[in-house]
């Protein structure tokens, strides 16, 4: 009787374990920083001075580039405007970028890299009477962005796998006849009669 709960058991485990890993994904996820669904890609810098945002969409080499720069002070977060901002790459110091004020705070950067690799800005801000000189890196021309992984389906259930069913069923029909089986190995054998009984019985 052992035996054959044990063997229960380990059907039921195995069949628990293949559903648990049946929606597994074992591919690459996105990347960290950006999350997946994410519409644009954005780099950040601060200092004493200030907080700098830049958050572009995905750039491509050799195409006119459109980022947005986020200015704020880093005390009080309160956007800066009017400020006068001078961006260069250090890897390539030939790069030239146009910096339009649009809203108090809201810079537009246009111009273009010319290939598909890791870029960084060099920021020379100067507002009022505060200056500051912010290195803004990870800016990746050619990157895409992770694609959103598809929700998973609610309220998945033992059942809901049909191979699941079959290790069950399989399962209990193997029960029933080991069942079966040792129910017939355990039936007691009927009396047999000896001849002293008989002799004891022409006795009586």
């Amino acid at each position: 009787m052992k035996q054959l709960l044990i063997l229960l058991l380990g059907l039921l485990l195995l069949s628990s374990t293949a559903q648990a890993h049946g929606g597994e994904d074992h591919g690459d996820g996105p990347k960290a920083g950006t999350p997946a669904g994410a519409t644009s890609f954005s780099v950040a810098a601060l200092s004493e001075q200030f907080e700098v945002l830049l958050r572009y969409e995905p750039l491509e080499g050799g195409q006119p580039a459109d980022l947005r720069l986020f200015l704020s002070d880093y005390a009080t977060n309160v956007p800066i405007k009017g400020a006068k901002l001078t961006l260069t790459n250090p890897e390539d110091a030939s790069l030239k970028w146009t910096v339009t004020e649009q809203e108090p705070g809201i810079y537009l950067v246009e111009g273009q890299f010319p290939a598909n690799k890791a870029y960084s800005f060099a920021a020379n801000i100067v507002a009022g009477d505060k200056a500051d000189l912010l290195l803004l890196e990870g800016i990746n021309v050619g990157e895409k962005l992770p694609v959103a992984a598809a929700a998973p389906v609610a309220g998945t259930s033992l059942f809901s796998s049909w191979k699941t069913i079959l290790a069950l069923v399989g399962a209990f029909v193997l029960g029933i006849g080991l069942t079966v089986l040792l129910l017939r190995r355990r039936r007691p054998a009927a009396p047999v009669s000896t001849p002293n009984s008989a002799v004891y019985e022409n006795q009586a």
